[in-house]
């Protein structure tokens, strides 16, 4: 069997806070049953036994929400449990959480440094620009209490990436966040490209994150990463790395720049399998974990439907310059559908704008870290 990676919601669609531009809060919306409530442990203990049963060489178990956190602490210290009771095939574990940071204590900090779980952390840059639409259920700010959360993960020795959300405020200061990210020695980045509802012409919200400014924003940014890679301070912003490392060769590791969808296995709470946390709608439901098995969750009639809708491409991508590295973007992108098919990319403009730009440079660094890696050898 392959190696199998899995993205867990323990707590379905709860969250205690209520970021002005989430996602999975409108995708919530469209669905009959809005929540799932909180995960089992039966269930839980289920997921894990399939799972170790199928996957050979490595398995990844991701949680995110929601707020996956809520499911609690004693829910995570019976996975790490399961894993170890089921593990007959000796198959390399991966753990890895995604959360806002407003219940993690020394307990919890000291658990997922000692299981080795990879945190990734959302911060939206420093407080006016974070606290701006990340707030509670009170209307308050986050910032502090984040900021808070990082610092035991420091004390403890949580490995842990930064994870921001570019809306239309946060592309307007990539240098100001980048900056900020550096003075407080955050290495790994990632950026996330805001988005509306589902189904909703892009665009029309306060914090929608337009072509133009995401235009700027990757111009800036790329300018400011590069100068430091160059310098030897190199920091790891994921979008930029996988565009050097296809130059390189490799594939890409982010499932949104290979141009094909493929059918992933996102659980919800109460064990319904999707294909994608975009897509976590009732359209798309693959079926219950605790009934199917992987197979057939993967390679029944929706899953197969699922990635055969992501195989069209708009005549324009074909005829672009830099459809090797573009490959047309995430399908979350090309929505609304036209006629049953993705549209061009929301983005293209901002994509092929930057490739013009940064393509000498990118092409640069592939040659200068493929020169590093046959000098190693």
């Amino acid at each position: 069997m392959p190696p199998l990676s899995m993205l867990i919601k323990p707590a379905s669609s709860n969250c205690n806070l209520r970021c002005k531009y989430c996602f999975y809060h409108s995708i919530a919306e469209k669905r009959m049953t809005e929540s799932y409530g909180m995960m089992s442990v039966e269930l839980l203990e289920t997921i894990v036994k399939k799972a170790l049963e199928f996957a050979d060489y490595y398995c990844t178990f991701a949680f995110q929400g929601g707020e996956p956190t809520l499911a609690g602490l004693d829910f995570f210290k019976k996975l790490v449990e399961f894993e170890k009771k089921y593990n007959v095939k000796n198959v390399t574990i991966n753990n890895a959480i995604q959360t806002n940071g407003m219940v993690i204590d020394d307990e919890w900090s000291k658990f997922l440094a000692e299981n080795n779980f990879l945190v990734g952390i959302s911060l939206d840059g420093p407080k006016d620009i974070h606290d701006l639409m990340r707030y509670d259920a009170r209307g308050e700010g986050t910032y502090n209490r984040v900021m808070n959360t990082i610092s035991l993960f420091n004390r403890h020795g949580v490995e842990y990436n930064i994870l921001f959300v570019v809306n239309s405020y946060v592309a307007r200061h990539a240098g100001k966040i980048y900056n900020f990210f550096k003075k407080n020695n955050f290495t790994y980045l990632q950026f996330i490209p805001c988005l509306d509802p589902l189904d909703e012409e892009p665009g029309n919200y306060e914090h929608s994150l337009t072509p133009e400014r995401f235009t700027v924003f990757l111009k800036t940014l790329f300018d400011l990463w590069y100068e430091d890679v160059k310098k030897g301070n190199v920091k790891s912003i994921r979008y930029f790395d996988n565009l050097v490392g296809m130059l390189m060769g490799y594939r890409p590791e982010v499932c949104g720049m290979s141009g094909v969808c493929n059918c992933q296995f996102v659980v919800e709470a109460d064990g319904g399998v999707y294909p994608c946390d975009f897509y976590v709608i009732d359209e798309w439901y693959l079926g219950n974990i605790a009934e199917k098995s992987f197979d057939e969750l993967k390679f029944g009639e929706t899953g197969k439907r699922f990635v055969e809708t992501s195989l069209h491409m708009d005549d324009e991508c074909r005829k672009c310059r830099w459809l090797n590295l573009c490959r047309g973007g995430c399908r979350r992108s090309r929505e609304p559908f036209v006629d049953g098919k993705p549209v061009l990319n929301y983005f293209c403009s901002s994509y092929r704008e930057f490739f013009d730009y940064s393509f000498p440079r990118l092409r640069e660094l592939a040659l200068m870290f493929s020169g590093r890696q046959a000098q190693g050898r």
